[in-house]
């Protein structure tokens, strides 16, 4: 079912087979099939992608694979049969991308590595996305997105008074893999029209995560001083670039970094003392100043907050929780959150698209698939008849 009409797409006739699981394969994988990839989401018969069975639902569906797997096709396949590992290189053949999600060696066991397919199909990109690469003393180790911050050292600085906190979004996951993984295919697709040949990525989490340590270890290469929660501006440090709690609550964001938004609150809150040349400057004089605007912004409610600040340009909004933001006259502006009707879930909201293309844009043009809705379609497109279909059905192959 077509949720809304498509019109020129950017990865259109781009087919993408995706073996990966849970979270952060399935953005990477989401995000192209938002701009027309076809996704082809490989699923182990009867249970499929684990995060099918994610609580709360939506209808029969977990909102976990709502999300992450609209605008793809599912295909189950049972890749340690022979019959199964035979069609799934039919469709390698073919395919323009590769991404799978297990532990290195894995699809060497099952003959479905890069150096196997890659001999059958020289333009496939293969991209393996794991927790730590295909080599390195940690590569064969399981782990999860906190692990991944901690060993690159994210969670070392992140938080305040002297503790790491844990992130409430999965930076690892998302930032340090999933990102990095589309950013990545993207790249060597427009490797391969320039130079004619895929190649394979070895896309690590960890290796992602290390690279949020930018500014941080710029400013480390420069001071030699190891970050820790709280030590600086960006990181509850300073009271210019803060969250304060307010009469009622709830919280505020001030991060007038620059003189001129730091001029601006100070004259806005009528506190032109404020105003000096060290507010940027680390030092003792940052915990009285930060007490000094916390107690102000206790002086009044957030809604207060947001109405006296409307007017004034000095980098200052409210925390809002995730019902607020999705309601929020910006974001819905920017069409982030959209409501969509499914024949048997009813009415939803989905997460609408980030990017804004002017020529080939990206569309919401079908709901997360059932496990298995489109195998006897894809297998049709292999030329498998409908006697062959059912005999792999009873084969337990597909």
């Amino acid at each position: 079912m077509n949720v809304k009409k498509q019109m020129a797409t950017a990865l259109a006739g781009v087919r993408i087979l995706d073996l990966s699981r849970l979270l952060p394969g399935p953005f990477c994988t989401m995000l192209l099939a938002d701009f027309g990839a076809d996704v082809v989401k490989v699923e182990e018969p009867h249970r499929g992608d684990y995060i099918r069975e994610w609580q709360p639902r939506i209808g029969k569906n977990s909102g976990f694979h709502v999300v992450l797997n609209r605008n793809k096709r599912s295909l189950t396949l049972n890749l340690k049969s022979p019959a199964g590992q035979e069609i799934f290189r039919q469709l390698a053949r073919n395919a323009d991308v590769l991404l799978e999600g297990f532990r290195p060696g894995v699809m060497a066991r099952l003959g479905l590595d890069y150096q196997s397919l890659g001999a059958i199909n020289p333009r496939l990109i293969y991209g393996s996305l794991s927790g730590y690469g295909d080599h390195g003393p940690r590569f064969q180790r399981a782990g999860h997105d906190i692990n991944y911050l901690a060993l690159s050292g994210v969670l070392s600085y992140s938080g305040r008074d002297g503790r790491p906190t844990v992130p409430g979004v999965q930076i690892a996951d998302l930032g340090g893999g999933a990102l990095l993984a589309a950013f990545s295919i993207a790249l060597a697709l427009l490797v391969r029209e320039r130079q004619g040949e895929g190649q394979y990525l070895d896309l690590a989490m960890l290796d992602g995560s290390f690279m949020w340590n930018c500014l941080r270890w710029g400013k480390y290469l420069a001071d030699g001083e190891i970050p820790r929660p709280g030590d600086d501006v960006l990181n509850h440090g300073f009271a210019c670039y803060n969250l304060y709690e307010t009469k009622d609550g709830r919280y505020m964001s001030l991060g007038a970094l620059e003189p001129q938004f730091w001029r601006a609150f100070c004259a806005a809150v009528a506190r032109p003392e404020w105003d000096q040349s060290n507010y940027i400057e680390p030092g003792l004089h940052q915990e009285d100043l930060k007490k000094a605007v916390a107690g102000l912004f206790r002086e009044k409610t957030q809604a207060a907050w947001v109405a006296h600040l409307a007017q004034h340009d000095c980098c200052c909004e409210p925390v809002l929780n995730l019902e607020e933001a999705s309601r929020d006259s910006h974001i819905q502006a920017r069409q982030l959150v959209v409501d969509l009707l499914h024949e048997s879930w009813g009415a939803y909201r989905q997460m609408g698209i980030a990017p804004k293309f002017s020529r080939t844009p990206g569309a919401l043009l079908s709901h997360a698939p059932e496990l298995g809705e489109h195998t006897e379609a894809i297998l049709q497109e292999l030329g498998y008849g409908p006697e062959q279909i059912g005999e792999l059905r009873r084969q337990g192959v597909v």
